[in-house]
Protein backbone atom coordinates (compact mmCIF):
# COMPACT_ATOMS: atom_id res chain seq x y z
CA UNK A 1 0.00 0.00 0.00
CA UNK A 2 1.58 3.32 -1.11
CA UNK A 3 0.66 6.83 -0.44
CA UNK A 4 -0.82 9.23 -3.10
CA UNK A 5 2.81 10.75 -3.70
CA UNK A 6 4.53 7.49 -3.73
CA UNK A 7 2.58 6.22 -5.99
CA UNK A 8 2.69 9.34 -8.16
CA UNK A 9 6.69 8.67 -8.44
CA UNK A 10 5.87 5.26 -9.59
CA UNK A 11 6.80 4.22 -13.70
CA UNK A 12 3.15 3.23 -13.61
CA UNK A 13 1.85 6.53 -12.36
CA UNK A 14 -0.62 6.83 -15.20
CA UNK A 15 -2.44 3.44 -14.09
CA UNK A 16 -2.92 5.07 -10.76
CA UNK A 17 -4.63 8.41 -11.96
CA UNK A 18 -7.05 6.33 -13.76
CA UNK A 19 -7.89 4.59 -10.87
CA UNK A 20 -8.33 8.07 -8.68
CA UNK A 21 -10.53 9.26 -11.47
CA UNK A 22 -12.29 6.32 -11.61
CA UNK A 23 -12.94 5.98 -7.73
CA UNK A 24 -13.88 9.72 -7.65
CA UNK A 25 -16.40 9.08 -10.14
CA UNK A 26 -17.50 6.00 -8.71
CA UNK A 27 -18.33 7.57 -5.32
CA UNK A 28 -20.14 10.57 -7.10
CA UNK A 29 -22.15 8.62 -9.08
CA UNK A 30 -23.46 6.49 -7.17
CA UNK A 31 -24.07 9.33 -4.39
CA UNK A 32 -21.79 8.99 -1.63
CA UNK A 33 -21.28 12.26 -0.52
CA UNK A 34 -22.25 15.93 -2.04
CA UNK A 35 -20.53 19.13 -2.23
CA UNK A 36 -20.98 21.59 -0.09
CA UNK A 37 -19.74 25.31 1.15
CA UNK A 38 -17.49 25.09 4.18
CA UNK A 39 -19.58 28.13 5.79
CA UNK A 40 -22.34 25.71 5.74
CA UNK A 41 -20.98 23.00 8.04
CA UNK A 42 -22.68 23.42 11.49
CA UNK A 43 -20.25 25.12 14.26
CA UNK A 44 -18.28 22.50 16.24
CA UNK A 45 -18.26 20.13 13.35
CA UNK A 46 -14.54 19.39 12.27
CA UNK A 47 -13.75 18.82 8.54
CA UNK A 48 -11.83 15.63 8.47
CA UNK A 49 -8.77 15.58 6.13
CA UNK A 50 -9.21 12.51 2.90
CA UNK A 51 -6.45 10.31 2.44
CA UNK A 52 -5.52 8.29 -0.64
CA UNK A 53 -4.24 4.79 0.01
CA UNK A 54 -2.86 3.23 -3.43
CA UNK A 55 -2.00 -0.17 -4.42
CA UNK A 56 -1.76 -2.82 -6.93
CA UNK A 57 -3.68 -5.73 -7.17
CA UNK A 58 -2.19 -9.06 -8.25
CA UNK A 59 -3.00 -12.70 -8.67
CA UNK A 60 -1.98 -15.05 -6.17
CA UNK A 61 -0.59 -17.77 -8.86
CA UNK A 62 0.89 -15.30 -11.20
CA UNK A 63 1.87 -11.92 -9.17
CA UNK A 64 0.70 -10.53 -12.50
CA UNK A 65 -1.33 -7.00 -11.72
CA UNK A 66 -4.29 -7.10 -12.81
CA UNK A 67 -5.87 -3.72 -11.39
CA UNK A 68 -4.88 -0.94 -9.98
CA UNK A 69 -6.66 0.63 -7.06
CA UNK A 70 -7.21 3.75 -5.45
CA UNK A 71 -8.94 3.48 -2.57
CA UNK A 72 -10.11 7.67 -1.01
CA UNK A 73 -10.61 7.02 3.01
CA UNK A 74 -11.97 9.52 5.30
CA UNK A 75 -8.88 10.44 7.84
CA UNK A 76 -10.53 8.17 10.71
CA UNK A 77 -6.93 8.90 13.33
CA UNK A 78 -9.01 12.66 13.72
CA UNK A 79 -12.12 11.49 14.37
CA UNK A 80 -13.12 12.02 18.10
CA UNK A 81 -14.48 9.07 20.68
CA UNK A 82 -18.23 10.30 21.36
CA UNK A 83 -18.35 13.02 19.14
CA UNK A 84 -18.21 11.11 15.96
CA UNK A 85 -17.97 7.58 16.47
CA UNK A 86 -18.93 5.26 19.51
CA UNK A 87 -18.59 1.44 18.53
CA UNK A 88 -16.49 0.13 16.04
CA UNK A 89 -15.91 -3.45 16.47
CA UNK A 90 -17.14 -5.51 13.43
CA UNK A 91 -16.76 -9.45 13.30
CA UNK A 92 -14.80 -11.47 10.90
CA UNK A 93 -14.79 -15.54 10.07
CA UNK A 94 -12.01 -17.11 11.48
CA UNK A 95 -9.57 -19.56 9.04
CA UNK A 96 -10.61 -22.44 11.19
CA UNK A 97 -14.22 -22.18 9.97
CA UNK A 98 -13.29 -21.81 6.09
CA UNK A 99 -11.03 -24.88 6.54
CA UNK A 100 -13.61 -26.43 8.34
CA UNK A 101 -16.55 -25.75 5.55
CA UNK A 102 -13.66 -26.55 2.39
CA UNK A 103 -12.73 -30.31 4.54
CA UNK A 104 -16.71 -31.07 4.69
CA UNK A 105 -16.72 -29.75 1.00
CA UNK A 106 -14.51 -32.15 -0.14
CA UNK A 107 -15.95 -35.18 1.75
CA UNK A 108 -19.60 -34.70 0.73
CA UNK A 109 -19.11 -33.35 -2.75
CA UNK A 110 -20.24 -29.87 -2.27
CA UNK A 111 -20.44 -26.84 -4.70
CA UNK A 112 -18.74 -23.59 -3.46
CA UNK A 113 -19.04 -20.16 -4.72
CA UNK A 114 -17.24 -16.99 -4.17
CA UNK A 115 -18.71 -13.88 -3.72
CA UNK A 116 -17.11 -10.26 -3.79
CA UNK A 117 -19.20 -6.78 -2.48
CA UNK A 118 -18.31 -4.01 -4.79
CA UNK A 119 -17.71 -0.69 -2.58
CA UNK A 120 -18.86 -2.50 0.44
CA UNK A 121 -18.70 -0.14 2.74
CA UNK A 122 -20.14 2.63 0.94
CA UNK A 123 -23.18 0.70 0.54
CA UNK A 124 -24.63 1.34 4.22
CA UNK A 125 -25.64 4.92 5.05
CA UNK A 126 -23.17 6.37 7.64
CA UNK A 127 -23.61 6.57 11.18
CA UNK A 128 -23.58 10.28 12.41
CA UNK A 129 -23.26 13.39 10.10
CA UNK A 130 -19.48 14.03 8.75
CA UNK A 131 -17.76 16.64 6.59
CA UNK A 132 -14.68 15.81 4.34
CA UNK A 133 -11.88 17.60 3.05
CA UNK A 134 -12.12 17.63 -1.00
CA UNK A 135 -9.48 14.52 -1.82
CA UNK A 136 -6.36 15.84 -3.60
CA UNK A 137 -6.75 15.59 -7.54
CA UNK A 138 -10.65 16.71 -7.00
CA UNK A 139 -12.04 19.77 -9.98
CA UNK A 140 -14.65 21.59 -8.94
CA UNK A 141 -16.12 22.72 -12.00
CA UNK A 142 -17.40 26.48 -13.02
CA UNK A 143 -14.55 27.80 -11.63
CA UNK A 144 -15.13 27.10 -7.98
CA UNK A 145 -12.57 27.65 -5.35
CA UNK A 146 -11.73 24.01 -3.97
CA UNK A 147 -10.77 26.13 -0.60
CA UNK A 148 -14.39 26.77 -0.22
CA UNK A 149 -15.63 23.54 -0.50
CA UNK A 150 -15.83 20.49 1.36
CA UNK A 151 -17.85 17.20 0.96
CA UNK A 152 -20.63 16.32 3.51
CA UNK A 153 -20.87 12.69 3.61
CA UNK A 154 -23.66 10.76 2.85
CA UNK A 155 -22.60 6.81 3.32
CA UNK A 156 -20.62 4.60 5.22
CA UNK A 157 -17.59 5.55 3.27
CA UNK A 158 -13.85 3.97 3.89
CA UNK A 159 -11.37 5.00 6.96
CA UNK A 160 -13.96 6.07 9.48
CA UNK A 161 -12.90 3.80 12.72
CA UNK A 162 -16.83 1.84 12.50
CA UNK A 163 -17.00 2.06 8.78
CA UNK A 164 -16.35 -2.04 9.09
CA UNK A 165 -18.88 -2.36 11.59
CA UNK A 166 -21.47 -0.28 10.11
CA UNK A 167 -21.40 -2.21 7.02
CA UNK A 168 -21.39 -5.76 8.57
CA UNK A 169 -24.54 -4.57 10.50
CA UNK A 170 -26.12 -3.14 7.36
CA UNK A 171 -25.08 -6.34 5.54
CA UNK A 172 -26.01 -8.96 8.68
CA UNK A 173 -29.79 -7.15 8.13
CA UNK A 174 -29.99 -8.10 4.87
CA UNK A 175 -29.16 -11.69 5.25
CA UNK A 176 -31.47 -12.06 8.01
CA UNK A 177 -34.30 -10.38 5.65
CA UNK A 178 -33.29 -13.28 2.88
CA UNK A 179 -34.04 -15.95 5.39
CA UNK A 180 -30.24 -16.47 6.61
CA UNK A 181 -29.73 -17.88 10.06
CA UNK A 182 -27.14 -16.27 11.65
CA UNK A 183 -24.52 -18.90 13.93
CA UNK A 184 -24.88 -18.43 17.33
CA UNK A 185 -21.13 -19.47 17.79
CA UNK A 186 -19.64 -17.95 14.73
CA UNK A 187 -20.74 -14.09 14.13
CA UNK A 188 -19.94 -14.68 10.64
CA UNK A 189 -21.26 -17.84 9.78
CA UNK A 190 -24.54 -17.68 8.19
CA UNK A 191 -27.22 -20.80 7.16
CA UNK A 192 -29.53 -21.08 4.77
CA UNK A 193 -31.22 -24.23 3.86
CA UNK A 194 -28.22 -26.80 3.07
CA UNK A 195 -26.05 -24.20 2.48
CA UNK A 196 -23.97 -22.27 4.37
CA UNK A 197 -22.48 -18.44 3.70
CA UNK A 198 -19.05 -17.50 5.48
CA UNK A 199 -17.99 -13.90 5.31
CA UNK A 200 -14.76 -11.55 5.63
CA UNK A 201 -15.66 -8.31 5.99
CA UNK A 202 -16.46 -7.75 1.80
CA UNK A 203 -15.37 -11.32 0.57
CA UNK A 204 -17.63 -14.58 0.69
CA UNK A 205 -17.88 -17.68 0.48
CA UNK A 206 -20.97 -20.05 -0.24
CA UNK A 207 -21.05 -24.24 -0.02
CA UNK A 208 -23.76 -26.42 0.10
CA UNK A 209 -24.67 -29.47 -1.74
CA UNK A 210 -27.06 -27.83 -4.60
CA UNK A 211 -25.72 -25.77 -6.94
CA UNK A 212 -28.90 -24.86 -7.66
CA UNK A 213 -29.54 -23.37 -4.02
CA UNK A 214 -26.27 -21.60 -4.71
CA UNK A 215 -27.49 -19.93 -7.54
CA UNK A 216 -30.36 -18.65 -6.24
CA UNK A 217 -29.44 -17.23 -3.16
CA UNK A 218 -26.63 -15.31 -5.27
CA UNK A 219 -29.21 -14.01 -7.64
CA UNK A 220 -30.98 -12.75 -4.13
CA UNK A 221 -27.97 -11.28 -3.10
CA UNK A 222 -27.22 -9.04 -5.95
CA UNK A 223 -30.90 -8.03 -5.85
CA UNK A 224 -30.12 -6.70 -2.12
CA UNK A 225 -26.20 -5.38 -3.01
CA UNK A 226 -23.83 -4.33 -5.48
CA UNK A 227 -21.82 -7.76 -5.63
CA UNK A 228 -19.65 -9.69 -8.24
CA UNK A 229 -19.53 -13.33 -8.31
CA UNK A 230 -16.16 -15.01 -8.53
CA UNK A 231 -17.05 -18.69 -9.38
CA UNK A 232 -15.10 -21.32 -7.89
CA UNK A 233 -12.51 -20.87 -4.95
CA UNK A 234 -9.24 -19.97 -6.39
CA UNK A 235 -8.10 -17.47 -3.80
CA UNK A 236 -9.44 -16.69 -0.78
CA UNK A 237 -7.52 -13.65 1.85
CA UNK A 238 -4.01 -13.71 -0.29
CA UNK A 239 -4.44 -18.16 -0.11
CA UNK A 240 -4.05 -19.51 -2.86
CA UNK A 241 -6.64 -22.63 -3.06
CA UNK A 242 -6.62 -25.31 -5.51
CA UNK A 243 -8.34 -28.30 -6.15
CA UNK A 244 -6.13 -31.33 -6.75
CA UNK A 245 -6.85 -34.10 -9.51
CA UNK A 246 -7.23 -36.46 -7.09
CA UNK A 247 -9.99 -34.59 -5.00
CA UNK A 248 -7.61 -32.97 -2.22
CA UNK A 249 -7.43 -29.27 -1.67
CA UNK A 250 -4.04 -27.30 -1.40
CA UNK A 251 -4.09 -24.01 0.58
CA UNK A 252 -0.60 -22.57 -0.52
CA UNK A 253 0.90 -19.00 0.23
CA UNK A 254 4.24 -19.27 -2.09
CA UNK A 255 4.46 -15.62 -3.09
CA UNK A 256 4.40 -14.38 0.39
CA UNK A 257 7.08 -16.63 0.97
CA UNK A 258 8.20 -15.34 -1.58
CA UNK A 259 8.19 -11.53 0.14
CA UNK A 260 9.62 -12.95 3.46
CA UNK A 261 12.80 -14.58 1.08
CA UNK A 262 12.93 -11.14 -0.93
CA UNK A 263 13.13 -8.78 3.01
CA UNK A 264 15.57 -10.95 4.22
CA UNK A 265 17.82 -10.65 0.98
CA UNK A 266 18.59 -14.25 0.33
CA UNK A 267 20.88 -15.08 -2.78
CA UNK A 268 20.19 -17.92 -5.18
CA UNK A 269 23.00 -19.49 -3.20
CA UNK A 270 21.77 -19.17 -0.24
CA UNK A 271 21.68 -22.96 1.47
CA UNK A 272 17.73 -24.06 2.90
CA UNK A 273 17.20 -25.84 6.53
CA UNK A 274 15.03 -28.86 6.87
CA UNK A 275 13.75 -27.67 10.21
CA UNK A 276 12.37 -23.82 10.66
CA UNK A 277 14.23 -23.97 14.17
CA UNK A 278 17.56 -24.91 15.56
CA UNK A 279 16.92 -27.87 17.72
CA UNK A 280 20.36 -27.56 20.16
CA UNK A 281 19.65 -23.53 20.64
CA UNK A 282 16.58 -22.30 22.60
CA UNK A 283 16.27 -18.33 21.60
CA UNK A 284 16.24 -16.10 24.61
CA UNK A 285 16.01 -12.18 24.97
CA UNK A 286 19.84 -12.22 25.24
CA UNK A 287 20.45 -8.38 26.50
CA UNK A 288 24.19 -8.97 25.32
CA UNK A 289 23.76 -10.03 22.20
CA UNK A 290 23.97 -6.73 19.93
CA UNK A 291 20.73 -5.36 18.02
CA UNK A 292 19.44 -5.66 15.03
CA UNK A 293 20.32 -3.58 12.71
CA UNK A 294 19.73 -5.15 8.80
CA UNK A 295 17.62 -2.95 6.55
CA UNK A 296 14.52 -5.26 6.84
CA UNK A 297 12.46 -4.27 9.62
CA UNK A 298 11.77 -7.09 12.28
CA UNK A 299 8.34 -6.45 12.76
CA UNK A 300 7.10 -6.15 9.29
CA UNK A 301 8.76 -10.01 8.76
CA UNK A 302 7.05 -11.38 11.98
CA UNK A 303 3.71 -10.03 10.97
CA UNK A 304 3.54 -11.55 7.17
CA UNK A 305 5.20 -14.91 9.22
CA UNK A 306 2.61 -14.93 11.84
CA UNK A 307 -0.01 -14.51 8.92
CA UNK A 308 1.37 -17.38 6.88
CA UNK A 309 1.66 -19.56 9.82
CA UNK A 310 -2.35 -19.09 10.89
CA UNK A 311 -3.40 -19.46 7.15
CA UNK A 312 -1.56 -22.48 6.05
CA UNK A 313 1.75 -23.34 8.08
CA UNK A 314 1.45 -25.07 11.08
CA UNK A 315 4.80 -26.39 10.92
CA UNK A 316 6.45 -22.91 11.69
CA UNK A 317 4.45 -21.98 14.70
CA UNK A 318 6.46 -22.19 17.36
CA UNK A 319 9.41 -21.10 15.60
CA UNK A 320 7.65 -18.29 14.48
CA UNK A 321 5.78 -17.32 17.63
CA UNK A 322 9.49 -17.68 19.48
CA UNK A 323 10.66 -14.69 17.40
CA UNK A 324 7.59 -12.76 17.84
CA UNK A 325 7.96 -12.54 21.96
CA UNK A 326 10.99 -10.33 21.18
CA UNK A 327 9.46 -7.72 18.64
CA UNK A 328 10.00 -4.88 21.10
CA UNK A 329 13.84 -4.88 21.17
CA UNK A 330 14.94 -7.85 18.60
CA UNK A 331 18.91 -8.60 18.52
CA UNK A 332 20.86 -10.04 16.26
CA UNK A 333 20.24 -13.64 17.56
CA UNK A 334 16.90 -13.14 17.05
CA UNK A 335 17.36 -12.21 13.98
CA UNK A 336 19.53 -15.12 12.78
CA UNK A 337 16.50 -17.41 14.37
CA UNK A 338 14.00 -15.38 11.51
CA UNK A 339 16.43 -16.18 8.71
CA UNK A 340 16.38 -19.70 9.40
CA UNK A 341 12.56 -19.70 9.12
CA UNK A 342 13.22 -17.93 5.97
CA UNK A 343 15.97 -21.07 5.13
CA UNK A 344 13.51 -23.61 5.60
CA UNK A 345 10.94 -21.95 3.73
CA UNK A 346 13.50 -21.50 0.86
CA UNK A 347 12.69 -25.58 0.30
CA UNK A 348 9.19 -25.48 0.73
CA UNK A 349 7.55 -22.26 -0.97
CA UNK A 350 5.60 -24.25 -2.79
CA UNK A 351 3.92 -26.17 -0.08
CA UNK A 352 0.90 -25.89 2.09
CA UNK A 353 -1.37 -28.05 4.05
CA UNK A 354 -3.12 -30.30 1.77
CA UNK A 355 -6.90 -30.87 2.98
CA UNK A 356 -7.40 -34.82 2.76
CA UNK A 357 -10.09 -35.88 5.02
CA UNK A 358 -11.28 -38.95 6.15
CA UNK A 359 -14.30 -40.31 7.74
CA UNK A 360 -13.22 -39.34 10.83
CA UNK A 361 -14.69 -36.72 14.25
CA UNK A 362 -12.41 -34.01 16.00
CA UNK A 363 -9.18 -34.93 17.57
CA UNK A 364 -7.09 -32.54 20.05
CA UNK A 365 -3.50 -33.02 20.14
CA UNK A 366 -2.09 -30.62 23.29
CA UNK A 367 1.13 -30.77 24.82
CA UNK A 368 2.33 -27.97 27.42
CA UNK A 369 6.64 -27.45 27.53
CA UNK A 370 6.83 -26.72 31.08
CA UNK A 371 9.41 -24.16 32.12
CA UNK A 372 11.09 -25.14 28.76
CA UNK A 373 12.39 -21.71 28.30
CA UNK A 374 14.07 -21.45 31.93
CA UNK A 375 17.44 -18.59 31.95
CA UNK A 376 17.98 -18.31 35.32
CA UNK A 377 21.03 -15.99 33.97
CA UNK A 378 19.00 -13.76 32.47
CA UNK A 379 15.42 -14.84 34.52
CA UNK A 380 15.77 -11.32 36.75
CA UNK A 381 15.53 -9.35 33.13
CA UNK A 382 12.80 -11.68 31.61
CA UNK A 383 9.88 -13.23 34.00
CA UNK A 384 8.39 -15.34 31.07
CA UNK A 385 11.46 -17.59 31.28
CA UNK A 386 9.81 -19.06 33.71
CA UNK A 387 6.63 -19.30 31.75
CA UNK A 388 5.26 -22.87 30.20
CA UNK A 389 4.38 -23.17 26.42
CA UNK A 390 0.99 -24.30 25.06
CA UNK A 391 1.09 -25.84 21.95
CA UNK A 392 -2.12 -27.95 20.49
CA UNK A 393 -3.64 -28.92 17.16
CA UNK A 394 -7.22 -29.65 16.35
CA UNK A 395 -8.09 -31.78 13.51
CA UNK A 396 -11.31 -32.66 11.95
CA UNK A 397 -11.41 -35.85 9.56
CA UNK A 398 -7.56 -36.09 10.16
CA UNK A 399 -7.31 -32.25 8.50
CA UNK A 400 -5.86 -29.38 10.39
CA UNK A 401 -8.27 -27.10 11.62
CA UNK A 402 -6.97 -24.67 14.12
CA UNK A 403 -3.81 -24.73 15.97
CA UNK A 404 -1.57 -22.54 18.29
CA UNK A 405 1.77 -22.39 19.80
CA UNK A 406 2.13 -20.03 22.76
CA UNK A 407 3.19 -18.64 26.19
CA UNK A 408 0.79 -19.62 29.22
CA UNK A 409 -0.05 -16.36 30.99
CA UNK A 410 0.36 -17.45 34.40
CA UNK A 411 3.50 -19.25 35.98
CA UNK A 412 2.58 -22.92 36.66
CA UNK A 413 3.86 -25.14 39.40
CA UNK A 414 4.47 -28.53 38.04
CA UNK A 415 4.38 -30.08 34.56
CA UNK A 416 0.64 -31.78 35.92
CA UNK A 417 -0.47 -28.27 36.08
CA UNK A 418 1.11 -26.72 33.15
CA UNK A 419 -0.25 -30.23 30.72
CA UNK A 420 -3.77 -29.29 32.23
CA UNK A 421 -3.73 -25.47 31.96
CA UNK A 422 -2.58 -26.42 28.05
CA UNK A 423 -6.07 -28.59 27.73
CA UNK A 424 -8.20 -26.28 29.10
CA UNK A 425 -6.76 -23.49 26.44
CA UNK A 426 -6.96 -26.17 23.56
CA UNK A 427 -10.79 -27.57 24.31
CA UNK A 428 -11.70 -24.13 24.17
CA UNK A 429 -11.11 -23.69 20.40
CA UNK A 430 -12.41 -27.61 20.45
CA UNK A 431 -15.83 -26.77 22.15
CA UNK A 432 -16.44 -23.56 19.74
CA UNK A 433 -15.97 -25.96 16.62
CA UNK A 434 -17.74 -28.54 17.77
CA UNK A 435 -20.99 -26.26 18.78
CA UNK A 436 -20.74 -24.63 14.56
CA UNK A 437 -21.37 -28.80 13.73
CA UNK A 438 -23.97 -28.98 16.23
CA UNK A 439 -25.70 -26.12 15.03
CA UNK A 440 -25.55 -27.13 11.37
CA UNK A 441 -26.27 -30.91 12.53
CA UNK A 442 -29.53 -29.41 13.75
CA UNK A 443 -30.06 -27.80 10.27
CA UNK A 444 -29.87 -31.10 8.24
CA UNK A 445 -25.79 -30.92 7.32
CA UNK A 446 -23.87 -34.31 6.74
CA UNK A 447 -20.90 -34.82 9.06
CA UNK A 448 -18.49 -37.44 9.57
CA UNK A 449 -20.31 -40.93 10.23
CA UNK A 450 -18.00 -41.94 12.71
CA UNK A 451 -19.92 -41.03 15.89
CA UNK A 452 -23.75 -40.60 16.77
CA UNK A 453 -22.82 -37.28 18.03
CA UNK A 454 -19.74 -35.14 17.23
CA UNK A 455 -17.22 -35.92 19.61
CA UNK A 456 -13.61 -35.03 20.30
CA UNK A 457 -10.68 -37.36 21.22
CA UNK A 458 -8.06 -34.96 23.40
CA UNK A 459 -4.59 -36.66 23.18
CA UNK A 460 -2.37 -36.12 26.09
CA UNK A 461 1.03 -37.49 27.35
CA UNK A 462 1.38 -36.37 30.95
CA UNK A 463 -0.39 -39.12 33.84
CA UNK A 464 -1.53 -36.29 36.02
CA UNK A 465 -2.96 -34.16 33.86
CA UNK A 466 -5.22 -37.16 32.12
CA UNK A 467 -6.48 -38.25 35.46
CA UNK A 468 -7.11 -34.59 36.63
CA UNK A 469 -9.15 -33.90 33.34
CA UNK A 470 -10.71 -36.99 33.79
CA UNK A 471 -11.34 -37.39 37.83
CA UNK A 472 -12.12 -34.03 39.43
CA UNK A 473 -10.62 -34.75 42.82
CA UNK A 474 -9.22 -32.08 45.00
CA UNK A 475 -5.56 -33.00 45.82
CA UNK A 476 -2.85 -30.91 48.07
CA UNK A 477 -0.84 -29.96 44.73
CA UNK A 478 -3.56 -29.12 42.53
CA UNK A 479 -6.75 -27.47 44.71
CA UNK A 480 -5.10 -24.01 43.90
CA UNK A 481 -5.93 -24.81 40.42
CA UNK A 482 -8.57 -21.65 39.33
CA UNK A 483 -12.44 -23.02 38.54
CA UNK A 484 -11.66 -21.43 34.84
CA UNK A 485 -9.45 -23.92 33.83
CA UNK A 486 -11.78 -26.52 34.89
CA UNK A 487 -14.49 -25.56 32.17
CA UNK A 488 -14.48 -28.81 30.33
CA UNK A 489 -15.02 -31.49 32.41
CA UNK A 490 -18.83 -31.29 32.04
CA UNK A 491 -17.95 -32.06 28.25
CA UNK A 492 -15.60 -34.83 29.48
CA UNK A 493 -18.50 -36.23 31.63
CA UNK A 494 -21.54 -36.33 29.09
CA UNK A 495 -18.77 -38.46 26.85
CA UNK A 496 -18.72 -35.43 24.26
CA UNK A 497 -14.98 -35.34 25.19
CA UNK A 498 -12.50 -38.12 26.02
CA UNK A 499 -9.14 -37.67 27.16
CA UNK A 500 -6.55 -40.57 26.14
CA UNK A 501 -2.63 -41.05 26.95
CA UNK A 502 -0.46 -41.30 23.76
CA UNK A 503 3.24 -41.98 23.92
CA UNK A 504 5.28 -38.60 23.70
CA UNK A 505 6.72 -39.49 20.57
CA UNK A 506 3.32 -39.84 18.85
CA UNK A 507 2.26 -36.43 20.30
CA UNK A 508 1.46 -34.13 17.59
CA UNK A 509 1.43 -31.10 19.24
CA UNK A 510 4.61 -31.29 20.14
CA UNK A 511 5.13 -29.49 17.05
CA UNK A 512 4.25 -26.36 18.36
CA UNK A 513 6.15 -26.38 21.90
CA UNK A 514 9.89 -27.61 20.94
CA UNK A 515 12.28 -28.06 18.43
CA UNK A 516 12.20 -30.78 17.25
CA UNK A 517 14.79 -33.01 15.67
CA UNK A 518 14.63 -33.53 11.76
CA UNK A 519 12.91 -36.85 11.74
CA UNK A 520 10.16 -36.23 14.60
CA UNK A 521 9.86 -33.39 12.65
CA UNK A 522 9.18 -34.80 9.63
CA UNK A 523 7.18 -37.29 11.01
CA UNK A 524 4.44 -34.78 12.92
CA UNK A 525 4.94 -32.95 9.29
CA UNK A 526 3.56 -35.26 7.68
CA UNK A 527 0.95 -36.65 10.22
CA UNK A 528 -0.51 -33.30 10.05
CA UNK A 529 0.03 -31.49 6.65
CA UNK A 530 -0.11 -34.77 4.25
CA UNK A 531 2.04 -33.36 1.58
CA UNK A 532 2.48 -36.63 -0.02
CA UNK A 533 -1.02 -36.22 -0.48
CA UNK A 534 -0.34 -33.83 -3.30
CA UNK A 535 1.22 -35.80 -5.61
CA UNK A 536 -1.13 -39.20 -5.35
CA UNK A 537 -3.96 -40.58 -7.34
CA UNK A 538 -7.08 -40.94 -6.42
CA UNK A 539 -6.53 -44.71 -5.83
CA UNK A 540 -3.60 -44.14 -3.93
CA UNK A 541 -5.19 -41.35 -1.70
CA UNK A 542 -7.87 -44.87 -0.73
CA UNK A 543 -4.97 -46.83 0.30
CA UNK A 544 -2.60 -46.70 3.48
CA UNK A 545 -0.33 -44.03 3.18
CA UNK A 546 2.99 -44.13 3.28
CA UNK A 547 3.25 -41.85 6.58
CA UNK A 548 0.80 -42.15 9.22
CA UNK A 549 -1.70 -39.84 9.32
CA UNK A 550 -3.10 -38.43 12.57
CA UNK A 551 -5.87 -40.11 12.59
CA UNK A 552 -4.07 -43.34 12.37
CA UNK A 553 -2.53 -42.36 15.31
CA UNK A 554 -5.85 -41.58 17.48
CA UNK A 555 -7.17 -44.63 16.11
CA UNK A 556 -4.59 -46.42 18.26
CA UNK A 557 -2.20 -48.48 15.98
CA UNK A 558 0.71 -48.52 17.92
CA UNK A 559 2.34 -51.32 16.11
CA UNK A 560 2.03 -49.73 12.56
CA UNK A 561 2.96 -45.89 14.58
CA UNK A 562 6.45 -47.77 15.62
CA UNK A 563 7.30 -49.21 12.40
CA UNK A 564 6.19 -45.73 10.74
CA UNK A 565 8.38 -43.74 12.90
CA UNK A 566 11.60 -46.25 12.18
CA UNK A 567 10.61 -45.82 8.59
CA UNK A 568 11.19 -42.58 8.67
CA UNK A 569 14.07 -42.57 11.05
CA UNK A 570 15.76 -44.72 8.44
CA UNK A 571 14.64 -42.36 5.28
CA UNK A 572 16.19 -39.45 7.16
Amino acid sequence: IMYLHEALHQPDRAEFIKAMKAEVSSHTDRGHWRIVPRNSVPEGIDILPSIWAMRRKRRIKTREVYKWKARLNLHGGKQKHGVNYWETYAPVVTWSAIRLVLVLSIMFKWHTRQIGFVLAYPQANIECDMYMQLPQGFELADGLQSKDYCLQILKNIYGQKQAGRVWNQYLHKGLIEMGFVQSEVDHCVYFKGLTVFLLYVDDGILAGPSALEIQDIIEALDKLFDMTDEGDITDYLGVNVETLPDGTISLTQPHLIEQVISLVNFQAKTKSKPTPASPSKLLRKDPGSPPHKAEWSYRRLIGKLNFLEKSTRPDIAYAVHQCARFSADPKESHATAIKRIGKYLLATKDKGLILNPRDHSFDCWVDADFVGNWDRVNAHVDPSTAKSRTGYVVTYASCPITWASKLQTEVTLSTTEAEYTAISAAVREVIHLMQVLDEAACLGWETCKEKPVIHCKVFEDNAGALEMARLPKMRPRTKHICVRLHHFREYVRKGLISIHKIPTEYQLGDIATKPQPLALFVFQREALMQWEAEFLSKLALSLPSRNLRACDISRGAAKLCESALLAVRFRT
